[in-house]
């Protein structure tokens, strides 16, 4: 079995990578920007949107809870899906920092 040995990278690089892995699929962009646009969306209501079928939707959205870049709340017996901005606010801030570091190295 592979040794990536994750833990010798910083916490902010490894954070930094989890949520780039989240975000390596065009549908999971997709859904991020659906739900910015509309807050509080079922997965049903996604999929009215997208041209995927419900399970796709259901695992690009497990995927992009894994990373924390939305949330769900409960509502009766619907799940209501939003991004979470918190997390979102924090990982532009560290990709940007990540961003100037390579763009501005130290000579």
């Amino acid at each position: 079995m592979a040794n990536h040995k994750k833990a010798e990278f910083s916490l902010i690089d490894q954070d930094i990578s989890m949520i780039a892995k989240a975000l390596s699929h065009p549908a999971r962009i997709a859904i991020l920007r659906i739900l910015a646009q509309n807050p509080h969306l079922t997965c049903g209501e996604i999929v009215e949107i997208l041209p995927l079928a419900q399970p796709t939707v259901s695992h690009h959205l497990k995927e992009l809870l894994d990373a924390h870049l939305i949330t769900f709340t409960i509502d009766g017996k619907k799940s209501l899906y939003d991004v979470n901005q918190q997390r979102w606010n924090e990982y532009t801030e560290a990709f940007e920092d990540m961003l100037n570091a390579i763009n501005n190295p130290v000579s």
